[in-house]
């Protein structure tokens, strides 16, 4: 898909995210649910009510989207192919004392594991803060803007009206 046609899916999804919230009633379902649900097995709750899923990669989305709205289902695919840069982006919705996350990366993905697998959290599936940030993250990553460059824009933008940001280090690069 060419650079500017991506550019304006991940847009359209960052707009609908902040008009629609998550009251949309529009979902995505996947296109073989059976073959999902056989795929996602590993299903745990944490101490703070987060659903966690593990699947087998980054290109296997978990089960608990299939049910949410699109824009939330983009959020995560979006987070899914950013996951070198979200790890130095903090959030700024409170989930670092309230779910002890470390940065953005953590409201989509609590860790990706040695041999590939990934342990999805639906964190970002109830805040339009961290799909918020998400998006706008691929958005400037797609506009080859530098990781630095990216983490001084979300700090300045969040840095007044949001929840303390996750203790998140800033990148020497």
């Amino acid at each position: 898909m060419a650079k500017s046609a991506k550019t304006i899916i991940i847009a359209g999804a960052l707009c609908s995210s902040i008009l629609a919230g998550c009251g949309s009633s529009s979902s995505h379902s996947p296109a073989n649910s059976a073959t999902a649900s056989e795929a996602h097995d590993h299903l745990s709750h944490t101490a703070n009510g987060d659903l966690q899923e593990t699947t087998a990669s980054l290109s296997e989305l978990p089960s608990f989207l299939s049910s949410q709205p699109n824009q939330i289902y983009l959020a995560y695919k979006a987070a899914s192919t950013i996951t070198d840069t979200l790890g130095w982006i903090p959030c700024y919705c409170g989930c670092g004392d309230s779910a002890g996350h470390k940065s953005n990366l953590n409201c989509f993905i609590a860790e990706i594991k040695e041999d590939g697998s990934v342990v999805w959290d639906d964190h970002g599936t109830r805040c339009g803060v961290c799909m918020e940030i998400a998006l706008k993250v691929t958005l400037m990553k797609q506009e080859g803007k530098s990781l630095k460059e990216i983490r001084t824009t979300i700090d300045a933008e969040y840095k007044t009206g949001y929840a303390k940001p996750t203790p998140t280090p800033m990148p020497s690069v």
